[in-house]
């Protein structure tokens, strides 16, 4: 969906959305996911933060040092985060409060206008909620049974390029539990675990891009779930399990 204004705080991203896919001449069909663009959630819930208001504790000013980086951003990795995970020249690694490990704790300063005064833009408080309250005001206006998946782009250990993961999901089998089938030979499979959120999501982001592009949301068809009570938070590998930390 092309036809989406710039979002400001307070914008009602759902009403945004649903007059943009009648623009397209598309209607919505049970089953469909709308996939929206953390950056513009965020910027709806006003997660853009002026740097010049941010002042740097003296771990930030030390971390900024070691990595090069600007010790205001580095106050607010700092405190968008639980655990320092590793740095380098250049690279803060943590983890984030959601659970999320990633660099720079997911904030941004791409995509957005800055204004006079340089910001920095947040994730959204709760992305999981943000995805209910989204899904259920698209519901609304369209009586269709519907998913909506709160999309980032991150990088992956040992593989070059982002893709898309969901960071936030409402109506949207996020984890398909294969363990225990069989497969074509008749053995038991004992990890398999496919994660359906983040393959629409990074599906999603081809059609949305990451640079210039303009397109905050995609609608990807026939994979929106009966069952809601699975959220993208599911798919956090437990820290007891996480072999890589």
């Amino acid at each position: 969906m092309r036809d989406i204004p710039l979002v400001h705080p307070g914008d009602d991203l759902a009403g945004l959305i649903g007059a943009a896919i009648s623009r397209a001449n598309y209607t919505l069909c049970d089953g469909d996911v709308v996939v929206v663009a953390q950056k513009v959630v965020s910027k709806a819930e006003g997660r853009l933060v002026r740097l010049d208001d941010v002042q740097p504790s003296s771990k930030a000013l030390r971390l900024a040092e070691k990595t090069g980086k600007d010790p205001r951003m580095v106050e607010l990795i700092l405190r968008e985060s639980t655990d320092l995970i590793r740095t380098a020249p250049g690279v803060i690694i943590v983890r984030h409060r959601l659970g999320l490990v990633s660099a720079n704790a997911g904030i941004d300063q791409s995509n957005i206008d800055h204004g006079k005064d340089e910001h920095a833009l947040l994730l959204p408080l709760d992305p999981d909620q943000s995805a209910r309250l989204l899904r259920d005001k698209l519901t609304q206006k369209t009586g269709k049974r519907l998913g909506v998946i709160i999309s980032d782009s991150v990088n992956r250990p040992w593989r070059l390029g982002s893709v898309g993961i969901a960071i936030g999901c409402a109506g949207v089998t996020v984890l398909d539990d294969r363990r225990g089938r069989l497969d074509l030979f008749g053995r038991e499979l004992k990890i398999t675990l496919i994660n359906h959120a983040d393959s629409i999501a990074t599906t999603a982001l081809l059609l949305m891009g990451e640079t210039s592009e303009g397109v905050p949301a995609a609608v990807v068809s026939g994979f929106a779930a009966d069952d809601d009570e699975q959220s993208a938070s599911d798919s956090i590998r437990p820290m007891e399990e996480d072999l890589f930390l």
